[in-house]
């Protein structure tokens, strides 16, 4: 196998724009580039670790003669995000070949152009974590308003349900832009005074 048959295999990937303009190469399309140049190759996976819903998975990537051409490692954890509450070790399998396969030079793109180690599966998986953690956090300096304002927080809540015209029985439940509307709320209140 040479260079150019990487390039070639690469310029065969459907890249996945995740936003910003970026784009990268989800794993079942490594999967297929790899198995152009390498039909008989395979992809093994292993759990290195797996306790308290944490799990990390080593998979690598070896040709028709067993030579390994790379590794990868993936870390995910039970629970964190939607498909992780039933399928976080089969999701951190997945993330585990993307990283073999880009060790392999199996990442997308073109050779102006090359795509990125990381799959479209992580970056998207790594968006919505960042996005969690920001809604965590103003769900966090909400309480804090709140309780900074001295605020009447079953009044504060019917201000809640009236506005987002559903039931609201903490400030848990509340969504990302109900967030931003309800700390603006609070701010005028704690500018008030």
């Amino acid at each position: 196998m040479t260079y150019e048959d990487i390039v070639k295999a690469n310029a065969t990937i459907k890249m996945t724009d995740v936003g910003r303009g970026k784009e990268y190469a989800e794993v079942p399309q490594r999967v297929k580039a790899f198995r152009m140049l390498h039909p008989n190759g395979s992809l093994t996976s292993e759990i290195i670790s797996c306790e308290a819903g944490v799990v990390i998975i080593k998979a690598t990537a070896c040709d028709e003669n067993g030579n390994i051409l790379g590794t990868g490692h993936a870390y995910e954890k039970e629970g964190n995000g939607f498909i992780n509450k039933t399928s976080y070790i089969e999701n951190c399998e997945t993330s585990a070949w993307g990283r073999a396969l880009a060790a392999c030079g199996i990442i997308g793109g073109n050779e102006n152009e090359a795509g990125s180690i990381a799959s479209a599966e992580e970056v998207m998986n790594a968006q919505k974590q960042q996005l969690k953690m920001s809604e965590d956090e103003k769900k966090a300096k909400l309480k804090s308003l709140l309780e900074e304002t001295q605020s009447d927080v079953p009044l504060f809540l019917a201000w809640c349900e009236k506005r987002f015209q559903r039931k609201v029985e903490s400030v848990d439940i509340l969504l990302d832009r109900e967030l931003d509307e309800a700390i603006k709320k609070v701010n005028s209140k704690k500018e008030k005074k």
